[in-house]
């Protein structure tokens, strides 16, 4: 094989280009779509390995580094705040790992981290290129209605409202010695949702209010039984 010193002009300058597009792309901080992110979530950060995405399936690998358990969501924007849930893992455990995978269209999200598995978390900002979701795109669901039951009573259900054909998880904390049960009705009477939650665990559940009108929140068992009016318009 003749050395490269044998090799004519031309045939050095096409090897040149060819190397050209492969020592471009090691400059891409961008991470391509079906990359792995990892997500280091802490008692006080949520720190995001890469925060320029592109378009298609993304899979953020979460490390909890925090000392209480943690959940990761995801969040898109809707009516001007990050609210609109895409994808959520929870229950990860201190010194444990889980895999968070989700398809995301061109636009701007969160990345929510929640010590404790409360409130709306510790975020960050992510952009991803590529093309936009269209208008009827769907996310997991619309937002969160929490609520905590314990030996005081109940909380998280007064003022709480909702719009026609929103997708709302409603959660459960159950801090008490015994087994509650949430149940959501609709504005007729009927039974949509029911779900029991285990002392000391949290349970949920998605519901479409699919109608207007005045829908119920109930919270069943031992002395702390509330019900409570959700009014959707």
């Amino acid at each position: 094989m003749p050395s490269s010193r044998s090799l004519p002009h031309a045939a050095l300058g096409l090897l040149s280009l060819l190397a050209v597009p492969v020592l471009a792309a090691c400059g891409d901080d961008s991470s391509p779509a079906g990359a792995s992110v990892g997500v280091s979530a802490k008692d006080d950060a949520c720190v995001v390995e890469k925060t320029d995405l592109q378009a298609g399936t993304t899979t953020f690998k979460v490390k909890n580094e925090g000392s209480k358990v943690t959940e990761v969501y995801v969040y898109a924007e809707k009516d001007g705040k990050f609210t609109k849930v895409v994808s959520e893992v929870e229950n990860i455990g201190p010194g444990t790992s889980r895999d968070l995978k989700v398809k995301l269209s061109g636009g701007t999200y969160e990345i929510a981290c929640k010590p404790g598995q409360k409130g709306d978390g510790i975020r960050q900002k992510v952009t991803v290129a590529g093309a936009a979701a269209s208008t009827s795109e769907d996310g997991a669901y619309d937002r969160e209605i929490e609520v905590a039951v314990s030996a005081a009573g109940v909380t998280g259900l007064d003022g709480a409202k909702a719009t026609k054909g929103e997708k709302i998880e409603f959660k459960l904390e159950n801090t008490t010695d015994g087994t509650r049960t949430l149940e959501v009705l609709d504005p007729s009477g009927k039974v949509v949702e029911e779900f029991d939650v285990a002392a000391g665990k949290d349970g949920e559940a998605v519901v479409e209010l699919a109608q207007s009108g005045t829908w119920t929140v109930k919270v069943e068992g031992g002395t702390a039984e509330v019900e409570k009016p959700l009014p959707v318009s």
